[in-house]
This record gives C-alpha cells, structure tokens and sequence, in this order.
C-alpha cells in the first residue's frame, strides 16, 4: 500500500450539492429550500431554544436549588501531605508557597488519608475529626 493510493470507501463521501445550476439539476430555481418562510432565506437560522414565539422550555420550568460559587474554592489536603511538609506551623500561606493548593484558595481543611509522626500546628485550616486526632495524638494541636 502507498500513501498515494489510499482512498475513501465508495459511498463514504457523497458529492457535494450543487444548488443553483438550472433547472434540470434538480436544484434550481429555489435550490431545494421551498417557497418562503424562515428557511428559505439567508441567515435563516434561529436561537437555540427557540420555540416560535411559544414560552421556552427553559423558561418555563421552575428554578430548583442553589450552586455555591466559592465552594470550588474549597480544598481538602491529605494529612500524608502535611508530615511532608518541612515546618511545624502550617497554614493556607504555607500551603500555597508548598504548591498543595492553588492560589486562589479561600480555605483548606485537612482529611485524614495517611499518618503523621511528628508534631504539627495547624493555624486557619480545618480538619476533620479523623484527622484532627490523629495529629493531637502525636502531639499537635489545631487552631481554627
């Protein structure tokens, strides 16, 4: 095989449409758009949604619920990742400058994944209740 012998199966790419050739084309004339209406114009296309004048769906359900827009803003940090850390007092500012959590972070909280040996403070960052035993275990302590 060569790549100057490749072709597409037969039937797989269907000629393009000729509109607007005369009449014995079969696409004359009104080049297979009809009489009238919005369809048959230029630029005849219409919002997404749209339902002819008619209330859209969209608007006519009701709305349900809230979405949080600071809740992606909202990290968890494992606790395998804070006994990795060369400090002892651990806060966001900490976290941002170890690259554990973006920079636009508004608040971190600890789970408890993995084991601490050594003793830790953490200040302005949450944990959970797992975790926050496993490190007062060792000794530390947490600050809200």
């Amino acid at each position: 095989m060569r790549l100057n012998s490749i072709q597409a199966a037969a039937g797989s790419r269907p000629a393009k449409k000729r509109v607007g050739r005369g009449i014995g084309s079969g696409f004359g004339k009104t080049c297979g758009r009809g009489h009238k209406g919005q369809k048959s114009r230029a630029g005849g296309f219409h919002k997404v949604g749209f339902e002819g004048g008619q209330m859209p769906l969209q608007r006519r359900l009701p709305k349900r619920g809230f979405k949080s827009m600071t809740n992606a803003r909202n990290v968890e940090v494992r606790l395998s990742a804070i006994a990795a850390l060369p400090v002892d007092e651990v806060d966001l500012a900490t976290l941002r400058q170890a690259n554990l959590v973006p920079q636009n972070v508004l608040s971190a909280k600890v789970i408890l994944s993995g084991s601490i040996e050594r003793k830790v403070v953490l200040k302005g960052v949450g944990a959970s209740a797992g975790a926050r035993a496993a490190i007062e275990a060792v000794g530390g302590s947490v600050a809200e």
